[in-house]
């Protein structure tokens, strides 16, 4: 049984009855997928203020759900919004046709590049509400994300056990999570691990960034040369933990990020690297693996084809990008007396 909404006026309060698809799950989070479009400040307040109850009596944030139990809503007053058109057959079309594997407990995909995992911050539409448009009557969850940016293997769950599974599993550091990345210049080792501790940070008009900062959590990330080209390192990062930003902070912290980059790159590096041809981070979530209840998964995408041609170009025609890293390097030295 789906979680059930009783008839009420739509404005008026709601008794919904929780379904096994929301077994366990907390009861913020639940609203947040519940009260579409509402602000999670009021979603806090209205619980805050004991306006939400479960079986009859208060709930919290951190409260847990269980199937079966009633969940009263108070009415809530949302300003009113422009309509915002579905996402495109075609957007739909291509999300639908990344899939890369499925089973009762998981889907993945091998996300394109551009496609946010989720939307909000200005984007409508991203894989897992494209995903639910092409399957209205299926519960699909994100399990983990990706930028924007970074195509590859992205896993959603379609149960509860799938989604809480994985995540605690994530959480205990039992995924292997393994990225494809471009690194600028040529690191002195053929495999290195960078661990350097990354604090998290919102600037006042929303972005996030990332720096290495001994306040900052634990961050581990394993490094290994897969392809030499002028001026860049194909690389293998392999994450021992899963901060934001993660590969990117620290590939930048050894002076050699990666390539494309537009927050945390070398801006003069990445304006060579688009006028041969790349029009983006060079970052993939090539490789993703896990055991739950008893069964190994794996999932595996390849190298897209718009960076895979843009290392033939590279390593056809840069030797000129080479020669402006080694002079950039030369400069940094000298600046540094």
């Amino acid at each position: 049984m789906q979680t059930a909404t009783s008839p009420d006026a739509p404005h008026g309060v709601r008794q919904v009855e929780i379904g096994p698809e929301r077994d366990g799950q907390r009861i913020d989070n639940a609203l947040m997928t519940l009260l579409k479009g509402v602000p999670k400040s009021m979603i806090y307040r209205i619980l805050r203020t004991g306006q939400v109850r479960v079986n009859g009596k208060r709930a919290k944030p951190d409260t847990r759900l269980a199937a079966g139990d009633m969940l009263r809503i108070p009415p809530v007053r949302v300003a009113e919004k422009e309509v915002t058109r579905g996402p495109s057959a075609t957007m739909v079309s291509a999300i639908t046709e990344s899939i890369i594997f499925e089973d009762k407990h998981f889907l993945a995909i091998d996300k394109p590049a551009g496609i946010a995992a989720h939307g909000g911050s200005g984007v409508s539409h991203g894989a897992i509400e494209l995903l639910r448009a092409a399957r209205p009557n299926e519960h699909i969850e994100l399990v983990h994300r990706l930028d924007r940016d970074t195509s590859g293997v992205l896993v959603f769950a379609k149960t509860r056990a799938g989604l809480t599974g994985l995540q605690a599993a994530i959480r205990e550091g039992t995924v292997t999570k393994q990225y494809l990345c471009l690194m600028v210049g040529h690191p002195s080792k053929a495999k290195f691990s960078v661990n350097a501790p990354l604090l998290k940070s919102v600037l006042q008009g929303g972005e996030r960034m990332v720096r290495v900062s001994d306040n900052g959590k634990p961050s581990l990330t394993f490094f290994q040369e897969m392809e030499q080209y002028p001026a860049a390192r194909l690389m293998q990062a392999t994450l021992g933990t899963g901060r934001t930003h993660q590969i990117r902070v620290h590939a930048a912290h050894i002076d050699h990020p990666l390539a494309g980059d537009p927050k945390y790159g070398d801006k003069e590096m990445n304006k060579k690297f688009k006028d041969l041809g790349l029009q983006r981070m060079f970052l993939h979530a090539s490789h993703m693996s896990f055991e739950l209840d008893g069964r190994a998964y794996s999932f595996s995408a390849p190298l897209p084809d718009d960076l895979k041609e843009f290392l033939d170009v590279l390593a056809v025609k840069g030797k000129r990008i080479r020669r402006l890293q080694e002079h950039l390097q030369e400069k940094s030295r000298t600046d540094l007396k």
